[in-house]
């Protein structure tokens, strides 16, 4: 007798086993019927409200202008660089990619409701005006910001060549806010400016638009050719207030300086989206050493770069902590309707670091001597500062200076990126010992050639 009950214990706990196992993908389902059922709620609720506002408002509203803030609100709503793009501003970022256009010369993003400069462009009105990283817009032409999108704002800044527009501008340390006007021009963004210093060859690259790798390339061989290889020490590459651009020019600047190995990958929310991008036999540079010189203004694709160097140890990364803009933003058209900004990855550096809120660290941290004016304003909080940034599972932290000074002969991490290609002593040089390939050494001379 006892062994039957206990036979139809067994069978009994054996049956409860089939029932757990059979229901818990009923279970998976309903859950996410229940989900889809409450999105489909919201989404109902969204039409009710726009309904209402169609029907009740106290005057007739553009419908479509509703709809496209909604749309803004929703991507605003993920993070800082998500964004809608009317078929306009769609077709303005078409040509500020291809490194022409209309406007003032200036790199903003959105920060609490107002427009914040990231850098100004070298060589525009922006720059000559004196706006500095930092800035903060409040009005333009007299009409406040405060309510504006970024794109809104970014398409009042821009208009007919020869035409004014003014500029209230708040700037960390004055009391009073300044008023700027500047003469619109045809911004002709040439992404890399190059000169011979000596024995040394230095390419300041901008900005990563689809003329950027060409410049690079054209830069390389004239001073190649004006230097004689004997004497060439190697190159700078100034990456600082470079605020990135298109990736695949990021990609082709590293593979520049690389004959093999990775230079990036990017990672999407699905394991079969990785991407790993290699580099091809071939180095522009002929082994020559290189100083790459980032601050907290070098975001995104400046970022790709000197990682990528930096990681297969073939350059010095010098100056300060970078930006820390770590995600890929893929843009999707929409037709007639403009396009989407879409972040659809994260990358990462042929280590496998993350820099997203993090940055780059360089490998000899050289702060620059800002003036008593200045202080204070030119620090950069970088991606980790952002409101709604894409969070990083490692220590966040934010950027740093983003001051560079006009005058070469004041710029201290210029000099000391030449003095380390020169081999020369500079006091800058000893917080890290390094050659210019990036490898570790005793001494701060780089290797001679």
């Amino acid at each position: 007798m006892r062994k039957v009950t206990l036979v139809m214990v067994g069978a009994l706990i054996g049956a409860s086993a089939a029932v757990v196992a059979t229901q818990s993908p009923l279970l998976t389902s309903t859950s996410a019927i229940a989900a889809s059922a409450e999105t489909y709620r919201q989404l109902t609720l969204f039409g009710d409200v726009f309904e209402k506002i169609r029907s009740d408002y106290v005057e007739k509203p553009d419908e479509s202008k509703v709809v496209e803030a909604a749309i803004s609100g929703m991507l605003s709503s993920l993070d800082p660089h998500s964004s809608y793009m009317d078929a306009k501003s769609y077709r303005d970022m078409q040509v500020q990619t291809r490194g022409e256009f209309g406007g003032l010369g200036i790199e903003v993003t959105m920060e609490d409701g107002l427009i914040k400069v990231v850098s100004p462009i070298d060589d525009t009105p922006a720059a000559r005006a004196g706006i500095l990283a930092n800035d903060v817009i409040t009005t333009i032409d007299g009409e406040q910001v405060q309510g504006l999108t970024l794109n809104q704002a970014v398409d009042k800044m821009r208009g007919p060549v020869k035409t004014d527009v003014k500029l209230k501008v708040i700037r960390s340390g004055q009391k009073d806010p300044l008023d700027v006007t500047l003469t619109r021009d045809v911004i002709r963004i040439k992404a890399v400016r190059f000169r011979e210093e000596d024995d040394v060859g230095y390419l300041r690259v901008s900005q990563f638009n689809e003329q950027t790798f060409e410049n690079l390339k054209d830069g390389i061989e004239k001073i190649a050719a004006a230097i004689p290889q004997d004497k060439l020490k190697g190159y700078v590459i100034d990456l600082r207030n470079n605020p990135g651009g298109l990736l695949d020019q990021a990609i082709l600047v590293s593979d520049a300086f690389l004959d093999r190995g990775e230079i990036v990958s990017t990672r999407g929310r699905n394991a079969d989206e990785t991407q790993r991008f290699n580099a091809k036999l071939g180095d522009l540079a002929k082994g020559k050493p290189v100083v790459v010189l980032v601050n907290g203004g070098s975001a995104s694709a400046s970022e790709i770069v000197a990682g990528a160097l930096q990681d297969h140890k073939r350059a010095t990364v010098l100056g300060t902590r970078s930006f820390g803009k770590g995600s890929v933003q893929t843009i999707i058209p929409l037709g007639s309707n403009g396009a989407l900004r879409l972040t659809t990855a994260r990358y990462y550096t042929p280590s496998g670091r993350s820099i997203q809120a993090r940055g780059i660290d360089p490998d000899i941290e050289v702060v620059p001597n800002v003036p008593d004016e200045l202080k204070g304003r030119d620090e950069n909080k970088g991606e980790a500062g952002l409101r709604g940034h894409l969070k990083n599972s490692d220590d966040e932290r934010g950027a740093s200076s983003a001051y560079v000074p006009t005058d070469p002969t004041k710029d201290d991490q210029l000099i000391a990126a030449f003095d380390l290609l020169r081999g020369k002593a500079n006091p800058a040089l000893q917080s890290k010992k390094a050659d210019a390939s990036g490898a570790q050494k005793d001494n701060a001379a780089p290797a001679k050639n």
